[in-house]
């Protein structure tokens, strides 16, 4: 049985495109025709771009993924490979995604964003802070990999560490990174939102 390498040759990175368009539009609760209204496109326009029957421009891109509140390097995947298409990210393939807060990286684990979830490495800096409750219409659990962090869920402070892990269901949530190291941590989050 052959293996990939890294030196393996290249996808086209807009393959599926469409279907993480469709995917993030579907966790925003936006319908086809909504989303179109918003962009000044024909919903027959954007439904061929989610069905990757045509291809949308870089302003198009810009634009799609300010309606969807994502940043457009978001919606570009690179160097997948052949029979990895679909099944394995590399470390150094994996796609910035994310709420683009100072101090906090996110990258996201899944090979798509067309699962009923999705899986994102984050790395908060030292200092790094959400001081304002953000709530999503989700259901997320998180693993502790690396340093410290302390996560208010509703009103609850938790102090977490290494192997720790907490569940957040559609509630309230803020964190802050108030130690000397970077806190590394895996989340699942169901449905995609990123």
């Amino acid at each position: 049985m052959s293996q990939l390498r890294a030196s393996d040759a290249l996808l086209d990175p807009v393959e599926t495109l469409g279907a993480d368009i469709r995917a993030l539009r579907k966790a925003r609760g936006l319908t086809l025709s909504a989303l179109a209204e918003k962009l000044g496109r024909s919903v027959g326009w954007l439904s061929q771009v989610e069905r990757d029957i045509s291809s949308p421009s870089i302003d198009d891109l810009r634009e799609i993924a300010g309606m969807l509140d994502v940043s457009i390097s978001s919606l570009f995947r690179s160097n997948m490979r052949g029979a990895e298409k679909g099944h394995v990210v590399r470390e150094g393939s994996r796609r910035p995604i994310g709420s683009r807060e100072v101090g906090l990286v996110e990258e996201l684990l899944s090979p798509d964003l067309t699962d009923d979830f999705e899986v994102v490495h984050s790395t908060f800096e030292p200092s790094a802070i959400l001081s304002k409750a953000v709530s999503r219409p989700t259901q997320e659990l998180g693993f502790i990999v690396s340093g410290q962090l302390t996560l208010w869920i509703g009103p609850t402070k938790y102090e977490l560490s290494q192997g720790d892990s907490f569940r957040i269901k559609g509630e309230a949530f803020r964190w802050e990174n108030p130690h000397q190291d970077q806190c590394k941590v895996i989340w699942v989050i169901a449905p995609p939102i990123y």
